[in-house]
């Protein structure tokens, strides 16, 4: 049982690592094309509550930091729908 948890908490964890990556790279992306990366305290908020050790729930579960990570992102793409006179859809 207690392999069992600590492979599900593995996978998830991998799943709030590669939501992490694809923050930061879809902010460079949008950096880079001078589109609008919404309001910085997003992007950097989302990033700090992922590494502090401060968490909603306790770390092994890392819903609440892919909660924070998935908000971030939709945030970030948003704002790029809103730049350009639509709203983005997710």
């Amino acid at each position: 049982m207690i392999t069992v948890a600590a492979a599900l908490a593995a996978v998830v964890l991998g799943f709030a690592v590669v939501l992490l990556v694809r923050l930061v790279r879809t902010r460079r992306s949008l950096r880079r094309a001078g589109l609008p990366t919404g309001p910085r305290w997003v992007f950097w908020g989302a990033v700090l509550y992922f590494v502090l050790p401060t968490d909603l729930l306790p770390d092994p579960v890392y819903l609440d930091d892919i909660a924070v990570l998935l908000l971030a992102l939709r945030t970030l793409r948003g704002s790029v729908g809103r730049a350009n006179g639509h709203e983005s859809s997710l």
